[in-house]
């Protein structure tokens, strides 16, 4: 019956889960309770939180931005117009300066100075040459070595003379070469420096098309020549190669001097041919071609005085003759 005395309701002894060792371990301990803690102590983070390392960086810090006031802004904006004015003052003072240089070169007439000759001289100078300031500093240097090539002719030319006149002396056959090389002296002379370096030159001058291919197709002409005279050809008034060796074989001191000619031709060829190269290289830079330089033909006939007078004179003599054939 003590089984039915029994409380039904009431909690079982032995069966409280709260009575397990581990649990009473955990409640009697000093761990705080949840409902116990409190994320904002009173007395400060730093006795809740273990203090971090100091970190070598420290961490930028914004400095409060202070705006210029109004008067700072409107001084520096009148002192940025006053150093523009300045220099644009400058510039216009630079600009009419140089007009001024180039009214008075307009205005002054350049005299010729090429050849050097004597003031007591009766020939004056035919030609005005300056290289510093007529040509580009880009092709002043192409330039001189296009005159120094032509003087480098002439020379070569004259020693030619000579050694046919020294072959000629020691054997009548050679009367013919000397006679020739004597008209090569005179005639190739002027005219190389008038069909191929004065072209070149008012090329590089004023950046001429027409100059340049009339430069190109008359050099070229010229280059044949140079390997011409090189060779040598018997009775053609030039000491080459082979009139050389001929000599040689009949007077040494003839033959060596007409191997030096040799020589000499042989290198105004290979001379003549590399500096080809560097002018077509800058003639291709500087954008010419062959409709600019029929433009600057046209043009340069069509103002010409002479083509004018022409013209002129051929309409009026038209207009004369259709007005008597109506009458």
């Amino acid at each position: 019956m003590s089984g039915y005395d029994s409380n039904p309701f009431a909690e079982p002894v032995g069966e409280n889960p709260f009575n397990d060792p581990a649990v009473t371990q955990v409640t009697n301990s000093n761990v705080p309770q949840v409902d116990q803690y409190n994320p904002f102590p009173s007395d400060g983070l730093a006795t809740q939180t273990t203090p971090a390392n100091p970190s070598p960086y420290q961490p930028a810090v914004l400095q409060p931005s202070t705006e210029p006031s109004p008067q700072a802004t409107a001084a520096a904006a009148q002192a940025n117009l006053l150093r523009q004015q300045e220099e644009l003052e400058r510039k216009a003072a630079e600009l009419d300066r140089r007009e001024q240089e180039l009214q008075t070169r307009g205005s002054s007439v350049k005299e010729n100075n090429w050849p050097p000759l004597p003031k007591s001289f009766p020939i004056k100078p035919c030609f005005y040459q300056d290289f510093s300031e007529e040509i580009p500093p880009e092709y002043q240097r192409v330039c001189k070595m296009m005159y120094y090539l032509w003087m480098f002719h002439c020379v070569t030319l004259f020693l030619n003379l000579l050694a046919c006149l020294a072959a000629f002396i020691s054997s009548a056959d050679h009367g013919i070469d000397f006679g020739l090389s004597i008209l090569w002296l005179i005639l190739f002379a002027p005219c190389s420096f008038l069909c191929w370096y004065r072209p070149v030159y008012k090329a590089f001058k004023t950046d001429s098309s027409f100059s340049f291919f009339f430069f190109f197709f008359v050099f070229f002409a010229q280059v044949v020549i140079f390997v011409i005279q090189s060779v040598g050809i018997p009775k053609w008034g030039n000491s080459g190669w082979i009139n050389a060796i001929t000599s040689f074989g009949l007077n040494k001191a003839v033959g060596a001097i007409m191997i030096i000619v040799a020589i000499l031709f042989t290198m105004n060829a290979v001379l003549s041919i590399i500096l080809l190269k560097m002018v077509h290289q800058m003639y291709r830079r500087t954008g010419a071609n062959f409709q600019k330089a029929q433009q600057e033909f046209s043009q340069g006939v069509f103002t010409s005085k002479t083509f004018q007078t022409a013209a002129a004179g051929a309409a009026s003599s038209a207009a004369q003759g259709a007005f008597q054939a109506n009458n």
